[in-house]
């Protein structure tokens, strides 16, 4: 294959996605999005009567609906053609076009929640017992539980006015690391120049060559350290913004506010650090094997990359990867492997390859009653594609089942549960594969591949966590958030977080910097929580024992219909209690004594 790109011409049609499931040309597509321009200001005929009478206000969310549903259509045709050539100027166009009606549709439709939770809880009791409004109990009962904490009508103006001036640390944050932080070139083991940069450090990590990591390691962060400052001021108003936020709103504090949504209890947060925290041993026993088996006098964070298994060579094509993925999936059951088969194969659900001006990545993507489309950059000799294919069918398969079991308003997924069902399908990957091959090398090279999947997302993201509470309780007991007290605050979890035999260099007390998700909190969380909950779920459905896979597919036809935590529970998984944790942390425990059998 040759190093040159194809351009989206040179691509066959059977290699791309078909997205006249949405529209069948561009015409169809602006005949929707002029209806949509001539339709939305009726909203006006329902401005101050949205509590009249059940009817009025089941009326106005059908209008509504009408035109969510359309502009999630017209919104996602723009989206995956831009994902497809993010130079096309047609394409540029059409999205702008999109981003400049949605703003005007929310300023016009700004009424309705505030008219929703104006009306006294008498009269809703009421309404909601109307048949009128039988289809729309789930949703109003999420908006109403909002109350406490919306404010009237001139502090809301007040606060949508404020919101952009208040995000401001965000693009100070990606302006300064995306584009002024300069990180020089490397050397790298052939002898050649590359530049270094946020996303080839990366890279540079995982080389063999143990040098080679710490020159990078080292260069990357002198860079961090000539924009600290600026980079913990904008870090300090990242968190300030939130307790404002939180305050403004009457939360107890910025943690509960953003855990309110998903109407997750702050007793979960806690005990997934607590669990982790009890349980560091095994990543402890794991580093002391990396360093026996790299053969290093000490270990330093750069060395904890890079694979323990040097690279296998594989080649599988995209039908090989299509196969492998479906045969690991076959204990979900025929429905679930047809439609996706069928997604994959002849419907064409999934973007193939690398093109000039295609997004890099994956991702999956659906609307409602059109198929849950797969953005792929599928590369032959690279096994991680395989997996990033089982984990992207995941979200389709999740989209596919919620979008056929609910009615539109209830079907959209929260981000609690949507990495459940991508790493459950990356869990039942790992299970076939490790049953089906023979060779050594492949084996420790998947188990290696998992332990270090584990500790990336349960060990080190409920580091995040747990740092992520610690300085937004420094902000809310009055004290300062200097760059002193971010990089102690994240020492001391360096400290925790690592084994005693750990060289923990300076430089990386400055980690707190960059990592992007601080400046959006209490995100990272849902990661380690998401992980526990697809090895627990994997695990039930591999046990074979009878009502598991049903448990299972009723979770993802579930969608949106219910809070994050009683989907689960109904699923077999209490995320309540600290048992789907300690379940993981005990599989990390389990495969790590494998790989020291394979390696030792």
């Amino acid at each position: 294959m040759s190093s040159m790109v194809a351009t989206r011409s040179e691509i066959p049609e059977s290699d791309k996605w078909d997205l006249s499931h949405l529209f069948t040309d561009a015409g169809k597509w602006q005949e929707d999005f002029a209806w949509l321009q001539r339709t939305y200001p009726r909203f006006q005929e329902w401005k101050g009567k949205v509590g009249e009478s059940a009817q009025t206000l089941a009326a106005v969310l059908e209008f509504e609906k009408s035109l969510e549903q359309k502009t999630e259509r017209v919104y996602h045709y723009a989206s995956l053609q831009l994902a497809e050539d993010s130079t096309n100027n047609e394409y540029l166009a059409r999205i702008g076009q999109v981003q400049n009606l949605l703003t005007k549709i929310g300023e016009a439709a700004a009424f309705v929640v505030p008219e929703i939770l104006a009306i006294d809880d008498e009269k809703f009791a009421r309404f909601i017992a109307d048949p009128a409004l039988k289809d729309w109990r789930i949703k109003l009962h999420k908006i109403r539980r909002m109350k406490p904490h919306v404010l009237s009508e001139p502090e809301e103006r007040l606060l949508a006015l404020g919101s952009v001036a208040l995000s401001g640390y965000d693009d100070t944050f990606s302006q300064l690391t995306d584009v002024d932080m300069k990180f020089g070139v490397l050397m790298d083991e052939t002898g050649r120049e590359r530049p270094l940069t946020q996303s080839s450090f990366s890279s540079f990590l995982v080389k063999r060559d143990p040098e080679l990591r710490k020159r990078a390691f080292h260069q990357f962060y002198t860079e961090f350290h000539d924009h600290e400052y600026t980079l913990a001021a904008s870090l300090a108003y990242s968190v300030k913004a939130d307790v404002f936020h939180a305050r403004a709103r009457h939360y107890s504090s910025a943690l509960e506010a953003a855990l309110f949504p998903d109407d997750v209890p702050i007793a979960v947060y806690d005990g997934l650090i607590q669990s982790v925290r009890a349980n560091l041993k095994p990543l402890f026993r794991y580093f002391d094997l990396r360093q026996r088996v790299l053969g290093l006098d000490e270990l330093h964070h750069y060395d904890t990359y890079v694979p323990l298994v040097s690279e296998i060579e594989t080649r599988f094509t995209f039908d090989d990867a299509v196969e492998m993925v479906l045969a690991a999936l076959a204990p979900l059951g025929k429905e679930y492997v047809d439609v996706l088969a069928e997604g994959l194969r002849s419907k064409r659900w999934c973007d193939r390859y690398e093109n000039k001006g295609k997004r890099s990545g994956a991702f999956s993507s659906g609307s409602y009653g059109a198929p849950p489309y797969i953005l792929m950059n599928y590369k032959e000799d690279v096994f991680a594609d395989v997996y990033t294919l089982a984990h992207e069918a995941g979200h389709s398969m999740h989209s596919w089942f919620s979008q056929n079991s609910q009615l539109f308003q209830d079907y959209e997924y929260p981000i609690f549960l949507a990495e459940v069902a991508s790493t459950f399908n990356e869990e039942l990957l790992t299970h076939h594969l490790l049953q089906t091959s023979t060779d050594t090398k492949m084996r420790a090279y998947i188990i290696n591949r998992q332990i270090d999947d584990l500790r990336g997302t349960l060990f080190r993201q409920t580091m995040f966590a747990e740092f992520e509470k610690l300085i937004h309780a420094v902000e809310e007991s009055g004290d300062a958030l200097t760059l002193a007290a971010f990089k102690s605050e994240y020492h001391k979890l360096l400290e925790t977080y690592f084994a005693e035999n750990f060289m923990l260099d300076p430089e990386l007390d400055l980690e707190c910097l960059r990592i992007p998700h601080f400046y959006h909190a209490f995100y990272v969380y849902k990661y380690a929580t998401g992980i526990s909950a697809a090895v627990t779920l994997s695990q039930r459905v591999l046990s074979g024992e009878p009502g598991n896979v049903d448990a299972y597919l009723n979770f993802l036809r579930s969608g949106g219909s219910r809070f994050p935590l009683e989907t689960l529970r109904t699923a077999g998984v209490d995320m309540a209690t600290p048992a789907p944790i300690e379940s993981t942390l005990r599989l990390f425990e389990r495969r790590l004594a494998e790989l020291e059998e394979l390696l030792l």
